[in-house]
């Protein structure tokens, strides 16, 4: 394509079908992506590689597209790239045709130092990217500008503003100005809202996209296809037939080093009250009147203002024994590094449903998934109930799955039944298909101005309203964690908590990911 317009295409290495996600995209005008942060470890680690292997693929064209990283830090162009390599291809054994890919697309990165609350940096900043698009012969208020901000909440009011106020795109002919902005917003209801309003004076909410990675992961962009696409879960998806639900996240891993950070908010503010919760919604809502953004953000706004208050006896907390020896973590920590917490929906489909909400550092195993557990069989005359009942599970990641426990007959001469599944595991059935990463799939969205995958402000709002009480009582020093050893499970009240909450244990079965067979 000419200079005067640019085009994201599909690389011809994509051997099935392509999703609609992923179809060509033409548009007027050259598009600058704007890294601010460049130096830091979110960027170095997800952003650069990210783009990368969109540009890989085709979706970010050279002829078209240039980046630029900006940061406080004072280096040349070819230092940042130099740092930046290393994410891009790991170890010694790249191939020639992908070393070629690296340095062609280090190429299209440039480097302005500047601080993140004076103009000089920004109007320089403005100046290079101007320079960009007058070099691409992009027309006049077509050009479009992206920027993402890798860096800590405290400093976007002030980076917004002097985005704002320097290095604006004009809009006259289908321009725009997008700006990303990264977890955690906030620490509570007021901060979330104190931080949106700062932002809010600034830009438009259409210019605003708050990304939650969870909202990029393959799974969890097929949990509404699942539900509202096949008509064997529509008369099941409900009170009448599901029993409880469960979300989890697990790391066998501690803080390794994070602990400063992560004492500053521990596991509810860093995992429950975002990743799990838009998966709950994802799970809860009802169907959206059709798959344009706003409709389906309406729908998840609506179940999270639908959740009863979190009770004190329906939440157990948790922290690893050592975590306290971490240096930068105060001795007498109050907070959680593993929480389990009940949520309960007041509308018709979920009345009754406990939604298990669980997430823990240090545990014995690493995983995240969706886990529906339906009622038992009415009538059992197998007798097989004492086996376990029928779940259906969605395997977010590793071994990305979905997958349903059946109780079917034992092969044989004896009637006898046993666990079974009927199981799509992704690494064997899409043997040929690259699964992005989320950050790929929400970078491509934001430059096609698709929100969908991203949060509102009224749904952050609604998110803040349902864990703020349960946080300032856990600050406050009310709620006190359980200790529990590294590499275990957690908290045995944590499984008790599920006992009384009607989950039921499948005994004698263990899903085997396939890729563990070979």
């Amino acid at each position: 394509m000419g200079s005067g317009g640019w085009c994201i295409e599909k690389r011809s290495s994509f051997r099935h079908e392509p999703m609609k996600d992923f179809e060509s995209v033409s548009e007027i005008g050259c598009l600058s992506v704007i890294v601010l942060g460049a130096s830091g470890d979110l960027a170095k680690k997800k952003t650069f590689p990210a783009l990368f292997h969109l540009y890989r693929q085709g979706f970010l064209p050279s002829s078209e597209v240039h980046i630029f990283g900006y940061a406080r830090t004072k280096i040349s162009d070819e230092e940042l790239r130099k740092r930046i390599r290393g994410y891009l291809v790991h170890g010694n054994s790249a191939s020639p045709e992908l070393s070629e890919d690296v340095s062609k697309f280090l190429q299209l990165i440039k480097y302005v130092s500047g601080s993140y609350d004076s103009e000089e940096g920004f109007r320089l900043l403005d100046k290079e990217i101007s320079a960009h698009e007058f070099s691409k012969g992009s027309a006049e208020g077509s050009s479009r500008r992206l920027f993402y901000l890798a860096l800590p909440p405290s400093v976007y009011p002030s980076v917004c503003k002097m985005i704002r106020h320097c290095c604006m795109s004009k809009s006259d002919v289908g321009g725009w100005t997008r700006i990303v902005v990264e977890k955690p917003f906030g620490r509570d209801l007021d901060t979330a809202e104190q931080l949106s309003t700062q932002i809010g004076e600034l830009f438009d909410e259409t210019q605003i996209y708050r990304i939650d990675h969870y909202l990029g992961k393959e799974l969890v962009q097929n949990l509404l296809v699942l539900r509202f696409a096949n008509r064997l879960f529509l008369p099941l998806w409900n009170r009448d037939n599901i029993d409880n639900v469960q979300i989890v996240f697990r790391e066998d891993f501690g803080t390794d080093g994070r602990g400063g950070y992560f004492d500053e908010y521990g596991i509810i503010r860093d995992i429950i009250q975002n990743h799990l919760l838009q998966v709950f919604c994802l799970v809860a809502m009802e169907k959206p009147v059709s798959l344009k953004p706003e409709h389906i953000r309406d729908e998840k706004v609506k179940v999270l203002q639908s959740v009863l208050p979190i009770k004190d006896e329906e939440v157990v907390l948790g922290q690893y024994e050592g975590y306290r020896d971490d240096p930068t973590v105060p001795d007498h920590s109050n907070t959680p590094t593993f929480a389990t917490a009940i949520l309960r929906i007041h509308n018709e489909r979920w009345e009754g449903v406990p939604f298990i909400l669980k997430a823990g550092k240090a545990l014995n195993s690493r995983k995240a998934e969706i886990r529906v557990q339906f009622k038992d069989v009415p009538g059992d005359i197998y007798k097989c109930q004492r086996q376990g009942r029928n779940e259906f599970v969605i395997r977010l990641q590793p071994s990305e799955a979905i997958y349903m426990k059946l109780t079917v007959k034992q092969p044989g001469l004896e009637m006898s039944t046993v666990q079974s599944e009927l199981d799509l595991s992704y690494r064997q059935r899409y043997q040929d298909v690259t699964i992005p990463e989320a950050y790929e799939r929400l970078i491509l969205d934001t430059i096609r101005g698709d929100q969908q995958h991203f949060v509102r402000r009224d749904e952050l709002k609604a998110a803040w309203e349902i864990f703020t009480p349960l946080l300032h009582r856990i600050d406050d020093g009310k709620l006190k964690p359980i200790p529990y050893k590294p590499g275990s499970r957690g908290p045995a009240e944590a499984d008790e908590l599920l006992e009384k909450s009607g989950y039921v244990q499948t005994h004698g079965y263990i899903w085997i990911p396939p890729t563990l067979l070979f």
